[in-house]
């Protein structure tokens, strides 16, 4: 892979983490994040229409495609399959984090607590989602957390909404975080969405 993980966290400040139950919605949708300016999209393998909306959603110009909710080395073999380029999981297990950097894919493991970030530092992973943001205890918690690990990088994902995420940005220790308010299940609204994701692309302005 030519991307790194951190390469795709920095692509947007938000990427938005779809469940579609359609995969005719995949291009439209696609193609209204990115130009809105999210090019990275987590696809989460919640719906059985998942990986053919990752196989669609690939052949929309500009757009990384990303498989979010994979929690066994079975999973990731099927996201890879179907040409996911980045892989999100909601926690960290030492059997998918080997067979993920085996394959040399940017992969973004879940952590909430120093334990999981001590076991992902020990396989060589740097870069967490911090999940469930909002329930593991909000920025605080986050903040705590890395205090002592000045190397490691988050997206954090989970409860954050348009209004909150700005918040989550500023914190050095944040990349970017994971948003599902950008475009929410059901037939997509392009205008909406588009919309959307032009002001969460701008949040990074924010921070700076």
């Amino acid at each position: 892979m030519s991307r790194s993980i951190e390469d795709i966290m920095l692509t947007a400040p938000v990427i938005p983490v779809l469940v579609v139950e359609d995969a005719a919605q995949a291009v439209p949708l696609a193609e209204a994040l990115v130009a809105g300016g999210l090019r990275a999209i987590e696809v989460t393998l919640r719906t059985c229409a998942a990986l053919e909306v990752i196989r669609a959603m690939k052949q929309v110009d500009g757009a990384i495609v990303g498989a979010g909710t994979v929690t066994n080395q079975h999973e990731l073999a099927d996201a890879l399959e179907a040409g996911a380029e980045f892989i999100v999981s909601p926690g960290l297990t030492e059997p998918l984090a080997k067979a993920a950097i085996q394959e040399g894919v940017p992969f973004l493991p879940g952590v909430a607590t120093a334990g999981d970030i001590m076991r992902g530092l020990d396989l060589g992973l740097k870069h967490f989602k911090f999940f469930p943001a909002e329930a593991a205890g909000g920025i605080p918690v986050l903040k705590a957390l890395a205090a002592p690990f000045a190397s490691v990088r988050f997206c954090p994902t989970g409860g954050i909404s348009a209004k909150t995420a700005p918040d989550w940005l500023a914190l050095d220790a944040v990349l970017c975080v994971g948003g599902s308010w950008v475009a929410g299940k059901g037939p997509p609204d392009r205008e909406t969405i588009q919309q959307a994701a032009r002001e969460a692309s701008e949040f990074r302005a924010a921070k700076a």
